[in-house]
């Protein structure tokens, strides 16, 4: 069987290690990156640190030019969900007739995204687990979680296109890959984790093992669960009524350290996921007409800071003096 040729759009915590690990793998594997990790990956390989093992590639494939790759087997989108609609955007020329996208963001809306952009025929579902960071630019560290993704059609049908993109991550080392029955569910099962994590996290500034017995906040995560579960509900996906008991034995398992992506780059005065996690709830609820007051509250709360990284990002240096 041929092998696949895939990109990986980012070259950051996920896309950096699942790429990494499919290259090792020999999988045809190309990065889709710019500026200082571009200029890395070129002249210095990908190194990733590993609880499953280092490695490192001395020679990658790497470009920040889409045209010069043709046409691929699959996508593996892995930017920021606030990055997600530019990137698509320069999709188009790597699109063949039967590419798959599959994004591996936080966000529950990126496929809607990619679909406006390069047709829903070409849009999967999926998400991943790990706990990664650059260290520097194509230097890795995956520090925690097995990693895992997760991936299928949009209409759950079981297609050869999913089925070998399978087959490529099971010939990776340190990746568990299925495919599961219903890729809304799984989803939707992950986005219950990550954004209440994500929201109670940024807001108390401390690692979960610092606020998850405390009542008071314990109850607003709570809370915050209980209106994504009914939320997903109203959206047609029906998460079970032990999904809230699940999401939170997840929390008191997790090392006591243990932050999310979306709390570090708030605390460090960076844009984050607060649109793509909270802020997709908040707009959503409104669309169904689902109660949120506790989500709102806490996106509300750090709307500001977000609102003031975006305005500093969008502003001209001004020279000292």
């Amino acid at each position: 069987m041929r092998v696949m040729r895939i990109a990986v759009i980012g070259a950051g915590g996920v896309g950096g290690y699942f790429g990494g690990r499919l290259a090792q793998a020999g999988i045809d594997t190309i990065f889709l990156a710019r500026g200082a990790t571009l200029e890395a990956l070129r002249s210095r390989g990908l190194r990733v640190e590993s609880v499953a093992g280092d490695f490192l590639l001395d020679r990658v494939s790497a470009t920040d030019e889409p045209a010069t790759i043709g046409e691929l087997d699959a996508i593996l989108m892995t930017v920021k969900t606030w990055q997600v609609e530019e990137a698509a955007r320069g999709l188009h020329p790597l699109i063949g007739r039967d590419t798959i996208v599959v994004p591996l963001e936080n966000g529950i809306d990126s496929p809607d995204v990619l679909a406006k952009i390069v047709g829903r025929e070409h849009v999967a579902g999926g998400l991943c687990a790990i706990v990664s960071y650059i260290v520097e630019p194509g230097h890795i560290r995956h520090a925690a979680f097995d990693p895992m993704v997760m991936f299928g059609e949009l209409d759950n049908r079981r297609s050869e296109r999913v089925e070998r993109l399978r087959e490529a991550f099971a010939s990776a080392h340190g990746v568990s890959a299925s495919i599961p029955p219903d890729i809304q569910h799984s989803m939707w099962t992950k986005f219950l984790f990550i954004a209440t994590f994500s929201g109670i996290g940024a807001i108390t500034r401390v690692p979960i093992g610092s606020w998850r017995d405390v009542p008071e906040v314990r109850a607003l995560a709570e809370a915050s669960l209980r209106e994504v579960v009914a939320l997903a509900k109203a959206r047609g996906v029906e998460l079970g009524g032990d999904a809230v008991a699940k999401t939170l034995a997840r929390y008191d398992g997790m090392t006591p350290e243990s932050t999310a992506s979306m709390q570090r780059d708030i605390i460090d005065g960076k844009r984050s996921e607060l649109e793509g996690q909270l802020g997709a709830i908040v707009r959503l609820a409104k669309e169904s007409a689902v109660a949120v007051p506790v989500t709102s509250f806490l996106y509300g709360c750090l709307l500001p800071q977000e609102r003031e990284v975006e305005r500093r990002a969008l502003s001209p240096s001004k020279a000292p003096g």
